[in-house]
């Protein structure tokens, strides 16, 4: 294979003749062997490190620092990139986990696009005399404020994917909740009976659910736009120049469309990752109540002749090599592993968080690494939730009302009007005698049939007005 020779601070290496990378890169591939996941997979990051370079070429040019030839060629080579991300992956071979605090990322991304740029003006890759990754393409830049703004940019995009998930899902529940408005069933609460419901309105109580955490998201995601470009090292602005780090932000702002703005304290935007910390939770949040609303649809659907079988969740796989006939809740059950590794990344990115050490925080990248897979994770979480689960579910509907009559539980419609310590002993009765509540009530010649099947009416059971509230207790 021909190659091409490059150096750095530590000496030569051989680089491959036609890669977009170079020395750099290089020695980070040599040193991190990790996890055979590469940056270049974070298709989002790789465009976001794009658009910061772009502005940060504009501004360089405005301040004079470099040539317009060398401006128009990193911006063509930006361009390339931001446009179509995932052609230009294979130049981004780096392993997620590394240290260096995302230098080796930055310098990667330099190295590409100074031989993209290089090539476009007809010379050969290397040729750095004519654009150079560090002295022009990084020119008024640190790893400290290039990487932390991409970051922040890519994960604002993330959660733009996110919420479209949500808003499907929202959907398709609201969609049954109208579909079970009539599908009388019983609550339960320590997984004990409790009172009579719809199975419409539990339905609805998930997508409330999902609703609080999609405003939450929203709510807190503008946090991300707030950056420290131009910030260099360690927040002072060194080498760049009086207003260049606003005027950088201006040039991002509109490559972007985005509202972002430079940090109030750029030493203090350079060293923390709070955001981080904030968004990361909201994340576990999701998790956790995607995870409790699969808890659900698993008891809910368990069975189907020994468990609730109160629904009934699309049929997708044999369930056992062993039993005939058993089919599993497994798109349930892949969710609710997946919230699993949301929850454990968030625990990740809180404790890199606070790893941060006088002005820098070098443990961005498994921040980076952790809040992707978690955005990426919930994403086809809830489409896979979406599309192979809910929209396929039905409901048992006499099963449900079973229930309901054959419940104890059905006792508390009878507290304002016999009492409590009464009901107390019909429902002792009805568990001992192995009889329903209208039975012994009747035995006991407490009420008639007629006021029985008035309060005991499908209506009634989940009324916000019940029947028995407005009867007179009777003495017993």
């Amino acid at each position: 294979m021909s190659s091409r020779r490059e150096h750095d601070l530590l000496g030569e290496r051989e680089i491959p003749a036609d890669a977009y990378y170079g020395i750099h890169t290089q020695r980070a591939l040599d040193n991190f062997q990790i996890s055979q996941q590469q940056i270049g997979q974070n298709h989002l990051l790789i465009k976001a490190l794009a658009q910061v370079k772009q502005a940060s070429a504009l501004t360089n040019y405005d301040y004079h620092k470099i040539s317009k030839f060398q401006c128009d060629a990193i911006l063509y080579a930006c361009k390339k990139i931001i446009d179509q991300p995932q052609q230009w992956q294979h130049v981004f071979p780096l392993d997620i986990y590394q240290g260096g605090a995302g230098t080796s990322i930055n310098m990667n991304c330099n190295e590409v696009i100074a031989n993209i740029a290089l090539k476009h003006l007809g010379y050969e890759k290397g040729r750095y005399d004519i654009i150079h990754p560090n002295d022009v393409v990084n020119k008024s830049q640190s790893t400290n404020d290039v990487y932390p703004t991409a970051l922040r940019l890519s994960l604002y995009y993330q959660i733009d994917e996110l919420i479209i998930s949500l808003n499907h899902i929202i959907k398709s529940i609201d969609k049954k909740s109208r579909e079970f408005k009539s599908v009388i069933k019983m609550g339960r609460t320590q997984l004990q009976d409790a009172v009579p419901m719809t199975l419409g309105q539990e339905f609805k109580a998930y997508a409330t659910l999902l609703r609080e955490d999609r405003t939450l998201i929203q709510k807190l995601r503008p946090l991300l736009l707030e950056v420290n470009l131009g910030a260099t090292a360690i927040g002072t602005g060194v080498n760049t120049g009086t207003g260049y780090a606003g005027q950088a932000v201006q040039h991002l702002k509109k490559i972007t469309g985005l509202e972002l703005k430079g940090a109030s304290d750029y030493i203090e935007a350079t060293s923390d990752c709070g955001v981080f910390i904030l968004i990361s939770s909201c994340l576990k949040r999701l998790a956790c109540k995607l995870s409790k609303i699969c808890n659900d649809l698993r008891l809910l659907s368990s069975g189907p002749r020994t468990g609730l079988n109160e629904i009934n969740l699309p049929q997708l796989q044999a369930g056992s090599s062993i039993m005939p006939a058993k089919v599993n809740p497994v798109i349930p059950e892949v969710v609710n592993q997946i919230a699993f590794k949301v929850i454990g990344n968030d625990m990740t990115v809180t404790m890199a968080a606070e790893a941060g050490q006088l002005q820098l925080n070098v443990m961005e990248p498994v921040i980076a690494a952790c809040m992707n897979e978690s955005l990426s994770l919930l994403c086809k979480a809830i489409e896979s939730l979406d599309q192979k689960c809910i929209q396929g579910i039905s409901a048992n509907a006499k099963q449900c009302h079973a229930a309901v009559l054959n419940s104890i539980g059905i006792i508390t419609l009878l507290d304002p009007i016999l009492g409590h310590e009464c009901c107390d002993l019909i429902g002792k009765q009805c568990i001992a005698e192995n009889k329903t509540v209208p039975e012994v009530v009747l035995e006991k010649k407490l009420l008639t049939q007629q006021q029985l099947n008035e309060i005991f009416s499908v209506q009634n059971l989940v009324s916000d007005d019940a029947y028995c509230r407005v009867l007179k207790p009777i003495a017993i």
